[in-house]
């Protein structure tokens, strides 16, 4: 058994599309049920307050980039996304959201084996319902969705439950030198960087079924 931990964002587009390439690439060589993965917590903008910001404003500070642009951009992603097959729906005035409550009940689903599950409904929330992953009514819709327990996500999110146990995931990444996502690390020894294309997922499978092998 295999195991790929998945550090991400549910904000971040190129997490969802490096899945699916991991979910394709998996799914041809017939593995999928020969590996194990978790999601670690990665957080885009940690500092962003509940209410969000203009998502042209964001990118405008954050990475100097015009409205054209991020046009051109996004229909990069949706091409990109529509290559692995998923959707992304890209409201005109989109919003960027902090996250941290979202990893916080992502690190909980865990216990009930719906970590995936879990962080493909808030993937959609985010990137096919133009939804918020800070506002607690949007996490719960998402709760719901995959069968997980409403009255304790509830609970979960009006405390600082495992609030210092995604703070230490964090810092985990950080000491592992990953700054950007999405990060994939197999058997915990080897990383693949970003949305890449199903073959070097392949690829790497094979080299630790190889590994294994010997």
């Amino acid at each position: 058994m295999h195991t790929i931990d998945i550090i991400s964002d549910v904000s971040c587009p190129w997490c969802i599309i490096g899945y699916r390439s991991l979910l394709s690439a998996l799914e041809q060589l017939n593995a999928k049920d020969s590996v194990k993965i978790s999601w670690r917590p990665f957080e885009l903008n940690p500092s962003m307050p509940e209410q969000g910001q203009d998502r042209a404003e964001h990118l405008q500070q954050k990475y100097g980039v015009t409205d054209q642009q991020a046009k051109v951009n996004r229909q990069n992603l949706v091409d990109r996304g529509l290559s692995v097959g998923y959707q992304f729906k890209f409201p005109e005035n989109g919003r960027v959201y902090n996250t941290f409550n979202a990893h916080r009940l992502i690190h909980w689903a865990k216990e009930h084996n719906l970590q995936t599950e879990l962080k493909l409904a808030l993937f959609d929330l985010y990137f096919k319902q133009a939804g918020n992953p800070s506002r607690n009514d949007d996490l719960l819709s998402c709760i719901e969705t995959v069968g997980l327990p409403k009255p304790q996500a509830k609970d979960i999110l009006e405390s600082d439950k495992f609030a210092e146990e995604v703070r230490a995931d964090q810092q985990l990444s950080q000491q592992q030198g990953i700054s950007s996502v999405p990060a994939f690390i197999f058997n915990n020894k080897y990383l693949v960087s970003g949305g890449q294309p199903k073959e070097v997922f392949i690829n790497a499978i094979q080299e630790l079924d190889k590994e294994e092998a010997a």
